[in-house]
């Protein structure tokens, strides 16, 4: 039931103007005025009087508090289990406080204060991202297919050392390293990437000779430019770490590339020939060395020979000339018919003439073609 607190006032300040006995009249009266009341307030949604005036609200009683408590505290557990978060596997929990930076976690289920006290990012500290420098891949394809990426020649042309334009087109990839400073210190880090990669090749580029950049010079030009764009990254305290930088082509522009093709056999050309000639050189070196080498020894051998007959020759002379002094006549007979042997036994034929022969003929040597006999007794061929 519903009371009007005006008309329970009026009626007890009436109740105190009274003389202090009861009237039994009055308390009829008085349940009298309460029920024309209540029919009044049942014509009126409001509760006022439906006579005029403006409406007057109703006021609201609840029989019983508990009610507005559970349901407080149950919005109280549903806030304070809204703090729960779960960090997956490759990434980091950094948590602010009111804003700040206040804590970093590891992969699993944590606890943070609900919003607005405390926020949580999960970024992904071991996704190896890709940004490109001169040209774009299309669709969704992140390798590169020569032909099917989109070229970006403001970004590709470059100047070598040597004063020659060739348009260079390659990829970064990178990581998180630092969650911290990749939030809160840098905004479009894709970007920043592809601007600080772009400033680090053309240094590299620009100290570089086009040769090395079109052939034999790609790995030390990738490995310049990787550690170039790491401090690059590190001065601006971006809390990136760069993996490696891809050269994916590297050639000349389309207006002087047949020219750059006929230098390019040209070298080829010089490179072939220089590779022929070096193997000509390094089979006849050594060959001649060998022959060398051999022609030493035979000399070596030859020398050493001769000084030992020489020496021996010089020995024998010598017991010789003491055996001579010893028997003269002895040893000139045994000289004669050595020397005599050593004569004989190196001539290819032997005439002998016995007798009286000799004083008969001219003893004329060689006598080739002599066919008589020994019966004859006067010649003998051997």
């Amino acid at each position: 039931m519903n009371w009007d607190w005006d008309k329970l006032q009026e009626k007890r300040e009436r109740q105190q103007k009274r003389p202090t006995l009861p009237d039994p009249r009055q308390d009829d009266r008085d349940e009298y005025d309460d029920d024309r009341d209540e029919r009044r307030n049942r014509r009126s949604p409001f509760g006022g009087d439906p006579r005029g005036g403006l409406p007057k609200l109703p006021k609201w009683q609840f029989p019983n508090g508990l009610l507005i408590g559970g349901g407080l505290l149950a919005v109280l557990v549903i806030w304070l289990l809204s703090g729960i978060y779960i960090v997956n596997p490759g990434e980091e929990g950094v948590v602010l406080r009111f804003g700040k930076y206040d804590r970093t976690v590891g992969p699993g289920p944590h606890y943070a204060l609900p919003a607005p006290i405390e926020k949580v990012y999960k970024p992904q500290v071991s996704r190896v991202l890709r940004s490109e420098v001169g040209y774009r891949s299309a669709g969704e394809s992140r390798t590169y297919q020569k032909g099917q990426v989109r070229p970006i020649p403001a970004e590709a042309s470059m100047l070598t050392g040597d004063e020659n334009i060739i348009n260079v087109q390659f990829s970064v990839q990178y990581r998180i390293a630092d969650p911290v400073a990749y939030l809160f210190n840098i905004h479009e880090p894709d970007m920043l990437v592809r601007s600080a990669a772009e400033a680090a090749m053309r240094e590299v580029i620009g100290n570089s000779y086009v040769d090395a950049a079109l052939t034999d010079g790609k790995l030390q030009i990738q490995a310049d430019t990787t550690r170039l764009l790491q401090n690059i990254l590190d001065r601006y305290d971006t809390g990136l770490q760069v993996i490696a930088v891809q050269l994916q082509d590297v050639h000349p522009p389309d207006e002087v590339r047949d020219a750059f093709k006929d230098v390019a056999s040209a070298r080829e050309d010089k490179i072939r020939i220089i590779n022929e000639a070096e193997a000509y050189r390094n089979e006849l070196i050594p060959r001649a060395r060998g022959e060398a080498a051999a022609i030493g020894n035979k000399a070596e051998a030859y020398r050493a020979t001769r000084i030992q007959n020489a020496e021996g020759e010089a020995a024998r002379f010598n017991a010789l000339s003491a055996e001579h002094a010893r028997a003269p006549k002895v040893m000139e007979h045994r000289l004669y018919y050595e020397t005599l042997e050593d004569l004989l036994r190196n001539a290819r034929e032997k005439v002998l003439l016995d007798g009286k022969s000799p004083e008969r003929i001219l003893p004329y040597l060689p006598l080739s073609g002599v066919t008589t006999t020994p019966a004859a007794g006067t010649t003998e061929k051997r």
